[in-house]
């Protein structure tokens, strides 16, 4: 091996690691580790750079140039032990596989623990490889975090079940524990926290000072509104829509001013459905909700609706506003060629909770059972599989 030099620093090709140029305080690095790559290093002291090349030196074993890195084999091998899917893992978050140090056998342990089985663990990993690299008292952090509002460890790992980013996504517990508190607060309950960590868990990954900040708007914008608990219509609102934490103040207040004009509310009208089920639509894109509403309108008037009527229908089933233009035209559509009216449509709107498929299926069978759709109270078309087919079988005894 050659000697070292501010020249030139070689490293035995024989030992197929690494190969580094030095001229002055430039350092050409080949067989590189990270990209499998040629890449250049500019302006870092040969102190600092002395010390990366002997973390890697041995910590990792390069091939060829022209060749990829090897990944860490004991991590393979003990996901693959794990029953982890490796493929899936791998396109979900491939930089995992490139890490040195991972805890993998300790999540394992800390899991099982807390009551999840090895198919639990397995499953998690597949989906969110990150979280192999938490440590096991950043874990134990966490989980005694979480436990201040799920109130037990089956609840969180059936939570961890369904979606583990909501636990694995951010390692910043101080920010949690803070966020914790201040939602607690602004008076809400342990019930609206847990709902709030289970479908949107970046609330809690946000800065303190992002929720503080839409926090206020909404209470400013309740008291603006007439509302004479600013921190009731919080509440109420967050209930009703537990993403609105996660949307930017413009959005939430270009949809507010959308609905006062588009309907023609006062402040007290506005409060009906903002804080009931119009509050869903808060987080929408403005431009969506928008062009969605004039479709609708477009299409109702098509129909012979009246303005008010069109108005009814949407401040009646608020959700209408999700629906794609094409979706939404295709069930009035399939509706009407079965013969119900669009007067029947308007008066039970959630029908429209239902496929096309569903629809058309089930339209069929109440034909065949004798149902006249013209005069049928039409919400069973949108009712539970359950609850639908007990009473079809009802009104066929009657056929």
């Amino acid at each position: 091996m050659q000697s070292l030099s501010l020249g030139q620093t070689s490293i035995s090709k024989g030992l197929n690691y690494l190969t580094i140029m030095a001229p002055g305080n430039l350092w050409h690095m080949r067989n590189n580790f990270l990209f499998g790559s040629r890449c250049w290093m500019t302006r870092f002291s040969a102190e600092n750079i002395f010390k990366s090349v002997s973390f890697r030196l041995f910590g990792v074993k390069c091939h060829n140039t022209d060749s990829e890195p090897l990944k860490n084999e004991d991590l393979l091998k003990n996901l693959l032990t794990m029953g982890v899917d490796i493929d899936m893992a791998r396109k979900r978050q491939p930089g995992v596989f490139h890490r040195m140090i991972t805890n993998e056998q300790d999540l394992k342990m800390f899991l099982l623990s807390k009551g999840a089985s090895k198919e639990v663990i397995a499953s998690i990993i597949s989906r969110y490889p990150r979280a192999i690299t938490r440590t096991p008292e950043n874990l134990s952090k966490r989980w005694d975090l979480w436990r201040k509002i799920v109130t037990s460890d089956l609840e969180i790992v059936n939570i961890l079940e369904r979606s583990p980013e909501s636990f694995f996504r951010s390692n910043n517990n101080l920010n949690l524990e803070n966020n914790i508190k201040f939602l607690y607060s602004v008076g809400l309950t342990r019930k609206c926290l847990c709902r709030l960590l289970t479908n949107a868990p970046r609330t809690f990954s946000n800065s303190l000072d992002l929720n503080k900040q839409m926090v206020e708007f909404l209470q400013a914008a309740g008291l603006s509104l007439g509302h004479n608990d600013p921190a009731d219509f919080v509440r109420k609102i967050i209930f009703k829509n537990p993403f609105i934490l996660i949307q930017s103040t413009k959005r939430v207040k270009a949809n507010i001013e959308f609905l006062r004009s588009t309907f023609n509310l006062n402040s007290e009208e506005q409060l009906v459905p903002i804080c009931g089920p119009g509050a869903e639509i808060l987080d929408l894109s403005n431009d969506y909700a928008r062009r969605s509403y004039a479709n609708i309108k477009e299409k109702l008037f098509s129909l012979g609706c009246t303005e008010e009527e069109v108005q009814k229908f949407v401040l009646s089933y608020p959700d209408v506003i999700f629906l794609a233009e094409k979706k939404f035209n295709d069930k009035i559509d399939c509706l009407m060629e079965e013969n119900i009216s669009i007067s029947q449509i308007i008066e039970n709107p959630r029908v429209l909770d239902s496929s096309i498929s569903t629809l058309k299926s089930r339209i069929k069978e109440l034909v065949n059972a004798g149902c006249n759709l013209s005069t049928l109270n039409i919400t069973l078309l949108s009712w539970s599989k359950k609850r639908y087919e007990a009473k079809l079988k009802k009104l066929s005894r009657f056929a």
